[in-house]
């Protein structure tokens, strides 16, 4: 067990991976990947169609070592960094190892090619056939990702093009958004106040304060910023939706717009339908909520400006750092030993960087190496009951790493729709913990506070990605304009809301500002995906008790190597079928239950 004794804020250790004594040690390692590599590329010579299995596997052993060595000194330099971004040391060997994963990735691209494209399907399938088993569920997504590739000349035009076309059209919405200004006039008695704001994330701050003019003049000021510019954010979006067709749908062949996504994601088309479909179904229960909260914070009807306005300014008392650690691996070791284990190794290992500086980068964030390393979390802890629940998200991340540890590097990370299944799994844990703790009043507040999340995180998402679907349709189809886009995003949001809560025409603007339409297309889902699966999953805990744990830990030893809806399936949890989803719902109505019950 863990010596409590010794937790205290600290930073991480880093010479498992480099022991930065000694320059050298870093210089043999790039020296021996270099090595690796310049072996590997002799290689080329034998990659015929009847390559037999042998070599086959012995190239991808191969693969696999530069992939590790690289990933070691990569790791090495992010970490550094993180830990103090005013390092102009740490900078520059960030800068390095880019420039060293860049130029082998170069170098290595022609295995990858071959197989994806040199190679006829029989013989594909003959290798896939022949290979540990592990790896296969990873060959054939590359082969179905083959199907969509062009030529190498035809890739080398596309590359080409995007500099100068999608990937220019974004720097602009960043550049332009991110030099916004936005001006929030505050209004006292009969004068008024204005203060500029160049940062949009402190704007937004403001929507979860206590005082409902400041909510509004927040998301004032923010919708009429974009307002003021949207005919050039309007025309970018209608360029990338267009461009997206174009490329995807019309030359590589894609089923849809948002295939191109699921696909990338080793998700079929109709399980994110499903989802999607199950999300809107259930958005009245999101309308129960709203008329209660509104009851909670003394308002008749909220109104958009209201959604994540605080139900008291009471806190949570604050933690230490020692007594979150505590509540974290009890709760941990109480849902089974071994998740409780893994995260001790975090600690005992001192593979975890907490306290707060200067020059530290903020958030948190679980960074995987590779399968046979402890993964690093850097955390800012500040002792508030958030900081408490990153915690268990990150330890989370780790814990799920460390379960898939005896998988090749290769197929050791989860899909991205799976990866928040231990992070927030870990949260929920710690959340019912904590909850049989506290007083009626305080669980009122935390239950809204986790509504709160569960509506941004899933329903939030899934309309998003609703949004997103029709507006391609539209832009392609039709001839539409910036108003008749920001109109259909109205839409969105009145079928979100029903009449539960009051939304005020500037809000048609909101679409705009969110980076993800312009950055990644459709893949908000993934967020609705993610929570919504854990939400069905403890919810059939809660119904199976312990039985469920070990079909559980299966998923997540997994990692990689099969397909979300295979290795789901063979778990016992079926995520085509709507019921599946259902679950998720069903727990989300019992927390809105319990707190209109706190209310009476």
């Amino acid at each position: 067990m863990l010596n409590y004794s010794n937790i205290r804020l600290g930073k991480w250790d880093l010479r498992d991976l480099v022991d930065d004594r000694s320059t050298g040690n870093f210089v043999k390692l790039v020296d021996n990947i270099k090595k690796d590599v310049k072996e590997f590329e002799d290689n080329r010579q034998i990659l015929k169609p009847d390559l037999n299995s042998s070599s086959f596997e012995r190239l991808v052993h191969e693969i696999e070592t530069i992939l590790e060595t690289l990933s070691r000194v990569n790791s090495f330099a992010q970490l550094k960094y993180a830990a103090d971004t005013s390092s102009n040391e740490a900078a520059a060997l960030v800068l390095e190892t880019e420039k060293l994963s860049s130029q082998i990735s170069n170098q290595i691209l022609f295995f990858d090619l071959w197989f994806k494209k040199g190679l006829d399907k029989n013989n594909a399938q003959r290798l896939i056939d022949s290979i540990s088993a592990v790896y296969r569920e990873y060959l054939k997504h590359k082969r179905l990702i083959a199907k969509y590739s062009l030529n190498e000349s035809e890739e080398k035009i596309i590359n080409t093009l995007e500099v100068t076309g999608p990937s220019a059209l974004v720097k602009i919405y960043d550049r332009m958004t991110n030099n916004f200004e936005f001006t929030v006039i505050k209004k006292h008695g009969n004068r008024k106040r204005t203060k500029i704001f160049t940062n949009k994330e402190k704007l937004l701050s403001l929507v979860r304060s206590s005082k409902a003019n400041e909510r509004e003049s927040a998301y004032k000021a923010l919708f009429k910023t974009y307002e003021k510019n949207s005919g050039v954010l309007g025309e970018i979006y209608q360029n990338l939706v267009t461009q997206w067709r174009d490329e995807n749908i019309s030359i590589r062949g894609f089923k849809s717009p948002i295939s191109v996504r699921n696909i990338h994601n080793n998700i079929d088309d109709t399980t994110v339908e499903i989802l999607l479909a199950v999300c809107k179904e259930n958005a009245n229960l999101f309308h129960d909520y709203f008329i209660e909260k509104a009851k909670l914070i003394g308002m008749k009807k909220l109104r958009r400006y209201d959604l994540y306005a605080p139900i008291s300014s009471k806190n949570i008392p604050k933690f230490t750092f020692k007594n979150a650690t505590r509540l974290v691996l009890d709760t941990f070791h109480k849902f089974d030993p071994s998740f409780g284990l893994y995260t001790e190794r975090l600690f005992k290992e001192n593979h975890i960087d907490s306290e707060i500086r200067n020059g530290k980068t903020g958030g948190a964030f679980c960074y995987t190496v590779a399968p046979k390393r402890t993964p690093y979390v850097l955390l800012n802890f500040d002792g508030m009951m958030r900081d408490v629940s990153t915690m268990a998200h990150e330890f989370g991340h780790a814990i799920h790493s460390m379960y898939a540890s005896d998988k090749p590097i290769l197929v050791s990370h989860a899909p991205l729709p799976l990866a928040e299944t231990a992070s927030v799994f870990g949260e929920m844990l710690l959340n019912e913990e904590i909850y049989k703790k506290l007083n009626r009043e305080k669980k009122k507040i935390f239950l809204a506070e986790q509504i709160d999340d569960i509506y941004a995180t899933v329903m939030r998402q899934a309309f998003f990605t609703i949004f997103e679907i029709e507006a391609h349709k539209q832009i392609v189809e039709k001839s539409v304009t910036i108003d008749n886009i920001s109109d259909l995003y109205m839409k969105n949001l009145r079928t979100q809301f029903g009449n539960s809560i009051r939304i005020s025409e500037d809000f048609k603007w909101e679409w705009l500002y969110i980076p993800h339409f312009y950055h990644t297309p459709f893949y908000c889902y993934a967020y609705s995906f993610g929570n919504l699966l854990v939400l069905s999953l403890y919810q059939q805990f809660r119904e199976e008790g312990k039985s469920f744990i070990s079909k559980y830990l299966k998923i997540l030893s997994a990692g990689g190597s099969e397909k979300p809806e295979t290795l789901l399936k063979d778990s016992g949890f079926d995520i085509t079928k709507a019921s599946f989803w259902q679950q998720g719902f069903d727990l989300i109505k019992m927390k809105i239950d319990k707190l209109k019950e706190h209310e009476k």
